[in-house]
């Protein structure tokens, strides 16, 4: 659904954008925020603006970023687009580029399943979107969401981004953004009408914040409380053809070695896999891994009867490298059998090279490091249209969306 929407003038863009809020620390966000005002994260973050040891979910958090996206609007840092319209936000980054639509996502279609999902979400998180949206009356942080790429779309792309763009950048992280608008009627309704023909749109990242919104609009609707251009039966995303997409693994590393030696570990770990020491890390082998252990990378490949194959063709979810590990290592081996709540085990975003979980190890907090092979886009689609559930933290998309380029309002002004 095209929207009306809130955006930085040209010339603040790139002081605006921010990561998004729940991937960088409270210290993080004030090194990014320091020395910039009309950084988006004083919106997302607006702890790093308070004194140390407040309580990131308290209303005094909340209120003071509704207060600073207040102030961007009034000061004319943001401003509000005069009818709806649809947005082309494109990222380069190194070799990889990906272009997608920004747009209102179906609140009512998330409701039904046509939007499919893939994951649990955490009840803190999802409570924490909850108060962020309506504290600050917006959605600010886009959902990112794909589908099956469509010649009329690639079409529609080709003719949306043949102009100038509104604004281009490039982050600290090298990360490159280019963002156009549409506000041609006619080019709006075409993209709305092809849009009827998808069969299906997929959530790649942002399951707590669809969720969230599905929450508001449900809890407006019995109070009473909608807006009388019923601007909350959307949610913001950016809309990507599937094979734009680049996943990186989602790493873990565990602290202990739940009463093994290392040496009892491996040979352990020998009985269900083929296990061989490398000096590359970080090209872990298919439903494999790399670990580092004692000083040393190892490389992991999983023994499969001809039975634990089939089994694993069979299920979209048994094929997972992170389903492997977690049903061959993770839990047998190592006693972890909730991801999302044991504190023996944390998770490291692919971004962050080998080196780093090796020193995580080396510093003596963390007893071993997994290097997974990343989840693909093919198989992220087999799990969601097979209504599947993947464990926690299976897919790391790199780069990440910016906070603050696009702002979806819930009030009528």
């Amino acid at each position: 659904m095209p929207f009306r929407a809130v955006r930085p003038k040209p010339e603040y863009a790139d002081r605006v954008a921010a990561p998004p809020y729940d991937v960088v620390s409270l210290d993080e966000a004030r090194d990014i925020a320091e020395g910039n005002p009309y950084c988006f994260l004083r919106v997302g973050r607006a702890e790093l603006e308070l004194a140390d040891g407040v309580d990131p979910y308290s209303t005094e958090v909340y209120e003071r970023g509704a207060a600073n996206l207040r102030k961007f609007l009034k000061d004319g840092i943001l401003a509000r687009e005069a009818h709806p319209m649809f947005g082309v936000y494109r990222q380069r980054w190194e070799t990889h580029e990906q272009t997608g639509l920004v747009a209102l996502a179906s609140i009512d279609e998330y409701d039904r399943g046509i939007i499919k999902k893939h994951e649990l979400t955490k009840p803190v998180k999802e409570k924490d979107r909850v108060r962020v949206i309506e504290t600050h009356e917006s959605q600010s942080g886009p959902v990112l969401l794909f589908f099956r790429r469509t010649v009329q779309f690639e079409n529609w792309l080709t003719d949306a981004t043949a102009t100038a763009p509104d604004f281009q950048f490039a982050g600290d992280d090298g990360v490159e953004h280019t963002v156009w608008s549409l506000r041609d009627h006619a080019a709006v309704e075409k993209m709305v009408e092809d849009f009827k023909n998808v069969d299906a749109l997929y959530i790649a990242d942002g399951h707590h914040r669809s969720a969230a919104a599905s929450r508001v609009r449900a809890s407006r609707v019995q109070s009473g409380k909608r807006s009388s251009r019923h601007a909350e039966e959307g949610f913001l995303c950016v809309i990507f053809p599937h094979d734009e997409l680049q996943i990186l693994p989602y790493n873990r590393v565990v602290r202990d070695l739940n009463g093994h030696t290392p040496q009892k570990f491996l040979e352990a770990l020998a009985l269900d896999y083929e296990v061989q020491p490398t000096t590359q890390p970080g090209q872990a082998p298919e439903a494999g891994f790399d670990m580092y252990l004692e000083g040393r990378w190892h490389r992991a490949l999983p023994k499969l009867t001809p039975e634990q194959r089939s089994r694993m063709e069979q299920n979209a979810v048994n094929a997972l490298a992170v389903s492997v590990l977690t049903e061959r290592v993770l839990m047998p081996l190592l006693g972890i059998a909730d991801q999302r709540s044991d504190p023996r085990i944390d998770f490291v975003g692919g971004i962050h090279p080998p080196k780093v979980l090796a020193s995580k190890v080396d510093e003596g907090e963390w007893a071993v490091a997994f290097w997974l092979y990343p989840t693909t886009v093919d198989e992220l689609m087999a799990v969601s249209d097979a209504q599947g559930l993947m464990p926690p933290k299976s897919t790391w998309f790199e780069p990440k969306l910016r906070d603050g380029l696009f702002v979806h309002l819930l009030r009528d002004e």
